[in-house]
């Protein structure tokens, strides 16, 4: 198959641990053809959605872990698949893309996952549709609702609505001498929205990964335990990942949310657990593949090529 990936700059990404990469990999691998595209090539003329394609080689090598070949501009429909991989946030050029997506897909191209359920599933505010496995959880730009949650649940973890990477996440708990500018810095004095969650203890045991491909659970999540002295479990801001089997509750929560993503054309998703509780559920550009592959044995990536292969085939 022809398969195009738009993803961040290649030069940009850190091989080593990519998922993107470890999927072009494992794709090459099975003898399918890659293609890159960089989002802002993505244009629609008279109908037709186009961008400037580079196909690559992908390569062991973590350094110089891929060869260039030709680019060309290229209809979307070109390709068997179409894997939108583009990093948050979530902005208004996210949100274009997804437009032009959603019209390649009229023209017949198969995008995963779908722009359609990408753009509508918020990755934090989705949380509301499934409240029987979340913490007590607040979406509001009202600095007055915010104060007050804070107040009832006494340590919280506030953020924005369109970060990533632990970005923009701040502990409160109620006597915090920061409290009021950090509630104003994250609405923006009440003009940008944002969640408030009740702190959860367990995140010192790590906040766990559970992958979801197309409908299923992968057997193992990637529990990533924070730094001393941080309360953010992501890798980006030093957490340690450790895989781990599926507890019965982290698999109670895979089970009952995998087959209403995977309906809604979400062929990967991540979950984030912590403890007992669903705390965000990614679409975008889900991680840690490599991290489980190196630590597990089990081949995440090729699993994600077997459903992609399956999904084109049906």
């Amino acid at each position: 198959m022809k398969l195009a990936f738009i993803i961040d700059p290649l030069a940009q990404l850190k091989a080593y641990k990519d998922s993107s990469v470890a999927m072009m990999r494992a794709a090459a691998r099975r003898g399918h053809e890659i293609w890159t595209i960089q989002r802002a090539s993505l244009s629609c003329r008279d109908g037709r959605v186009a961008a400037d394609c580079l196909r690559i080689e992908p390569q062991a090598d973590a350094a110089n872990w891929f060869t260039a070949h030709e680019t060309e501009n290229l209809p979307l429909t070109a390709f068997a698949a179409v894997l939108m991989r583009q990093d948050p946030p979530f902005d208004t050029e996210y949100i274009a893309a997804t437009w032009l997506l959603d019209q390649a897909e009229r023209q017949g191209a198969r995008v995963f996952n779908r722009p359609g359920a990408i753009r509508d599933h918020s990755e934090k505010v989705a949380l509301a549709e499934f409240p029987q496995f979340t913490p007590p959880t607040l979406v509001t730009r009202q600095m007055a609702e915010v104060q007050a949650f804070i107040a009832a649940h006494g340590d919280t973890v506030l953020k924005p609505l369109d970060g990533m990477g632990g970005a923009g996440v701040f502990r409160v708990r109620h006597d915090d001498p920061n409290r009021n500018v950090i509630v104003e810095t994250l609405t923006a004095h009440g003009q940008r929205t944002m969640m408030a969650q009740r702190y959860l203890p367990a995140i010192v045991d790590g906040d766990k990964r559970i992958l979801l491909i197309a409908g299923e659970p992968v057997p193992w999540a990637l529990a990533r335990v924070p730094q001393a002295g941080d309360l953010r479990g992501n890798l980006a801001t030093g957490a340690k990942g450790e895989a781990r089997p599926l507890t019965p509750r982290d698999r109670e929560i895979a089970v009952a949310l995998a087959p209403t993503l995977w309906a809604r054309g979400i062929l990967l998703a991540g979950l984030d657990v912590i403890g007992d509780c669903l705390t965000e559920i990614n679409v975008t550009s889900p991680t840690c593949f490599v991290e489980i592959t190196q630590q597990t044995g089990f081949d995440v990536a090729g699993h994600f090529v077997d459903a992609l292969e399956a999904a084109c085939a049906g």
